[in-house]
């Protein structure tokens, strides 16, 4: 059962097993509270102009299934969430926006992504988690095989331990079907001075648009670029469907910064 907490400028936020899954501001879907989902819509910011086709694997909040909405009106998007329980009172508490083009389906990510036909899509964005922690079925070869086919370009919430031995395991399956490779996350992030979301962009990319909004975030935000990402990426062995792990356990989940 989800929780809902309302906070002193009326935005509401979406906790499922103690742990804070998104922040939704009905009155301004455009605004993105945590440092992941500002880093996410970078990502759909630097896409071209008018509609996209979006494919979102995690929904909890549709927060930003909203974003997109509100910044290209008319985007056809659908949503892949499991939990269809939390989507109805997501519904019931948050609902959405008259006009909407946002379709939820009760499927798990690879299902569902598995489904989809062939270039279905503009951009495949992945932010799902379970107690915390990124499903291990979600960061295969097979996985993101699948992503491939269907989109040109992939944006995936992950989170890691400084010494990024999960991260780079990531980012050698995801190497395996798309071109290039970068990495958005705060600074102190980067530099591995702790536990933190990163936030893979995987394909078709406007290099030096996500560096310059980057550059502007609300939070201090850096970018790997792709040679960078490739150096890791080479460095480990990539994650298959019999080995695949989940991220690690957060060391403090509940806590995320709000600006």
């Amino acid at each position: 059962m989800a929780q809902f907490e309302t906070d002193e400028r009326g935005g509401v936020t979406v906790l499922l097993d103690g742990h804070p899954q998104s922040y939704v501001d009905p009155d301004d879907p455009g605004f993105l509270a945590f440092e992941y989902q500002q880093q996410l819509g970078i990502v759909v910011d630097t896409r071209p102009a008018g509609p996209l086709r979006v494919t979102h694997v995690g929904g909890a909040g549709l927060t930003l299934p909203r974003y997109v909405q509100h910044t290209r009106p008319g985007s056809p998007q659908i949503v892949l969430e499991p939990d269809a329980a939390l989507t109805e009172q997501v519904r019931t508490h948050l609902p959405l926006p008259r006009g909407h083009r946002i379709r939820v389906r009760p499927s798990t990510g690879e299902a569902g992504i598995a489904q989809l036909k062939p270039a279905s899509a503009d951009l495949i964005v992945v932010d799902a988690f379970a107690a915390g922690r990124v499903p291990a079925g979600l960061t295969t070869t097979g996985f993101f095989a699948d992503a491939a086919d269907k989109a040109p370009s992939l944006a995936m919430n992950l989170a890691d331990e400084p010494n990024w031995r999960y991260l780079t395991r990531v980012l050698a399956a995801a190497a395996t079907a798309f071109g290039q490779l970068a990495i958005l996350s705060t600074k102190d992030t980067l530099k591995r001075r702790r536990y933190g979301n990163l936030v893979l962009v995987a394909g078709a990319m406007n290099l030096s648009e996500l560096q310059r909004r980057s550059a502007s975030a609300p939070v201090p935000t850096g970018v790997l670029g792709p040679a960078q990402v490739a150096k890791l990426a080479a460095s480990a062995r990539p994650f298959t469907a019999s080995d695949a792990q989940q991220s690690p356990e957060p060391p403090d989940p509940g806590q995320w910064r709000v600006r």
